[in-house]
């Protein structure tokens, strides 16, 4: 089962998202983001609270795969962070983002999530991912920023359609979309 859950920030999503496995001791959570500044050390420390310590953690943006193991529930929080970490590898020496390179991220990103999707559904496993809707805000001023939403909003798109479930959390109430 693939289940996505998507909404505004502090939407209440990871909150839902973890309590599709409330109860549960064989889930492992898969931690897209990079620690690079205190406010994204103190934003972990928060995320690691709010979930049981015995869940298992896999931190990474490549080859998500390999946290597949004997758990049969994974969460992957966040495709959004996910998207982010990979663009700036891959675009972090560009002034301006062509096409091609735009492209290439978003099927970067795809195919590092259609692997471990794919390795989700080999095992019969269940598989939760975390993701931004951030298409319903202000357009944004820089050419990076549009880009990313452009990105992100295609990402989302793709995943959506190969997910079992999808939500739309807003205000912290969750709409099953799909």
């Amino acid at each position: 089962m693939i289940i996505l859950v998507t909404g505004g920030a502090r939407s209440g999503k990871s909150s839902f998202a973890e309590k599709q496995y409330e109860n549960k001791k064989d889930v492992v959570y898969i931690a897209t983001s990079k620690v690079m500044d205190k406010e994204m050390e103190d934003r972990v420390i928060l995320h690691k609270k709010s979930r049981p310590s015995y869940w298992r953690t896999f931190e990474g943006n490549y080859d998500l795969d390999n946290a597949i193991g004997k758990e049969e529930n994974y969460l992957l929080d966040c495709v959004t962070v996910l998207t982010s970490n990979i663009m700036y590898d891959l675009t972090k020496d560009e002034e301006r983002i062509s096409i091609e390179l735009q492209k290439k991220v978003e099927d970067t990103v795809v195919n590092e999530l259609n692997k471990l999707i794919n390795k989700i559904n080999d095992e019969n496993y269940n598989l939760v991912l975390v993701t931004n809707e951030i298409g319903s805000s202000l357009v944004p001023e820089s050419h990076i920023g549009r880009v990313f939403r452009d990105v992100q909003g295609r990402v989302n798109q793709r995943i959506a359609s190969i997910s079992n479930e999808v939500y739309l959390v807003c205000c912290g109430i969750p709409v099953k979309i799909k």
